[in-house]
């Protein structure tokens, strides 16, 4: 009697380590897609804001994204996932000028041949650095700018 309850107890925790582990491997993944979401969703608010801002502010000496090379890096919260895991990285941003921009707006065009129109294009850039169980993921967003 005292081996056929040592068996049954044995294969019960086999069975519940088991579940377990299937468990875990099924909520592993929803785990994944919600860092996912979250990234996404932090870099497109940045996007929609640099998409938004007006153009003196972009271009200002104190713009948040300063004309490359310099760069502005700040640590951001990304946010928490539902087990209480916060998801945080650094943010760097910066604008890149078209080589077509005139000398002064930071390009090599000219006025007469290559931009008569006196067309002015920037890339803003924002570039998201975060780890996630050792590893680092950089997601970047860019969108153009021009006036």
């Amino acid at each position: 009697m005292l081996i056929e309850i040592s068996i049954s107890v044995m294969l019960l925790l086999f069975v519940g380590l088991y579940v377990f582990r299937t468990n875990m491997d099924t909520i592993r993944p929803r785990n994944w897609a919600m860092v996912q979401a979250l990234t996404d969703a932090y870099l497109t608010e940045h996007l929609a804001r640099a998409e938004s801002v007006d153009y003196e502010e972009l271009l200002a000496d104190d713009s948040l994204w300063p004309a490359y090379p310099d760069s502005d890096s700040e640590e951001v919260t990304v946010g928490t996932l539902p087990n209480g895991y916060t998801i945080t990285g650094t943010l760097v941003r910066t604008r890149v000028p078209s080589e077509n921009n005139l000398p002064a707006a930071g390009g090599t065009g000219d006025p007469d041949t290559t931009n008569p129109a006196r067309i002015e294009s920037w890339s803003v850039e924002s570039h998201l650095t975060y780890n996630i169980r050792g590893k680092t993921y950089v997601k970047s967003r860019v969108t153009i700018r021009t006036r």
